[in-house]
């Protein structure tokens, strides 16, 4: 048994001081106040749950629609981790139906591997006026396939969301998705404001990266963007300062009816933890002054990180146990793994040690008793 004394404890809901963390076995086995724990070793920094990211494209070189294999998978996750974040849901682009079906037996294959949560599915039922990078060739709307593919994972025990528009689901379905278990979530959409209430009506638990290829707020139609700000739903948003300007980023969180109701998503690309480029739909791209575009200068997927992201929003001026929940405990308790969220019998290896500026001091467990 040892006992640790960090500066600051993030125990998923605040920030805390003048506690100790004892340690069991490779795990956190409680948590009490540093006047219990005397002979406490001193720890600089922050302890915090790692982040969960549940929009990851890709990392180490690896994209999922090119591997969509449980090895792939792993290849992605340990990218990221190193990064900072212990679990992602791997996210799947709009791609061909036999796309969907080998990553759907990819995450019931890695379900339980470390850090694999499940499968994002972003498309391909979506706005072709909204689309963004997706290939335009494999856009439909919902259908049975999909439903099927995300009944088999649900059986299997794996975390499920779909990123969908709309005007490209049937009628009943979004309430059939949403009947598995799994989180659906708008985006890639010119609704009206009106049709995205009625998609919530009908099941849906959440928005995909606010603000970014969906119809934007206007005065007197707040389109999906509106819907999302005004909701009680949590809503991703990518804070690379790129995709979404720094003084909006502030302004999306002082827009939510209640607190934590904004979650941070990487939406990261294979250029994270890997090289400058990549190929897409058969086009390269490539980092370009810290922004991934294509051949003709156009934003294609982010470059950035979790913990870039936590750093940027503290920066900001967003609360450092707001910005932790954010990147930890929403996205946990939205895919149904609230206990990603807490230190008590957390492995080590899961956690991290954030400095000053809220970056981590190294991988998870680096600096920690093993």
């Amino acid at each position: 048994m040892t006992w640790i004394a960090p500066d600051r404890v993030f125990d998923g809901e605040r920030l805390r001081e003048g506690v100790a963390l004892r340690l069991e076995g490779g795990r956190v086995a409680g948590i009490a106040p540093l006047s219990a724990a005397p002979e406490a070793e001193r720890v600089e920094g922050t302890v915090s749950p790692g982040f969960v990211d549940l929009q990851v494209n890709g990392g180490g070189g690896v994209l999922l629609n090119d591997a969509p294999t449980p090895e792939g998978m792993e290849a992605i996750a340990a990218a990221h981790r190193a990064l900072g974040t212990v679990a992602i849901l791997p996210t799947l682009i709009t791609d061909a139906p036999e796309a969907m079906e080998r990553a759907a037996e990819a995450a019931v294959a890695a379900r339980g591997r470390p850090g694999l949560l499940g499968l994002h599915a972003e498309g391909p039922h979506i706005a072709p006026a909204r689309r963004g990078t997706h290939d335009p060739r494999f856009i439909r709307p919902l259908d049975e396939a999909t439903l099927g593919a995300v009944r088999r994972m649900r059986a299997a025990g794996c975390a499920v969301m779909v990123t969908l528009a709309p005007e490209a689901a049937p009628p009943g379905g979004i309430a059939a998705l949403a009947a598995t278990g799994a989180v659906v979530s708008l985006g890639h959409s010119d609704c009206t404001f009106a049709a995205a209430r009625d998609a919530i009506a009908e099941g849906a638990g959440a928005f995909t990266h606010l603000f970014n290829a969906m119809s934007p707020l206007g005065h007197r139609e707040p389109g999906l963007v509106g819907a999302a700000l005004a909701s009680g739903l949590p809503a991703g948003i990518i804070a690379d300062g790129v995709h979404v300007a720094e003084p909006v980023l502030g302004i999306a969180w002082r827009a939510r009816p209640a607190p934590d109701l904004t979650f941070l998503v990487s939406d990261a690309m294979p250029t994270v933890g890997g090289p400058d480029r990549f190929v897409l739909y058969g086009r390269e791209i490539r980092v370009e002054e810290g922004r991934l575009v294509n051949a003709e200068g156009n934003l294609a997927g982010a470059h950035t990180t979790m913990a870039e992201g936590v750093a940027r929003l503290v920066a900001l001026g967003v609360a450092p146990d707001a910005v932790l929940r954010a990147a930890i405990t929403v996205p946990a308790r939205l895919i149904g793994r609230g206990d990603l969220a807490r230190l008590e019998g957390r492995a080590v290896a899961d956690l991290l040690r954030l400095d000053g500026a809220w970056r981590p001091m190294g991988p998870p467990g680096g600096g920690l008793p093993p």
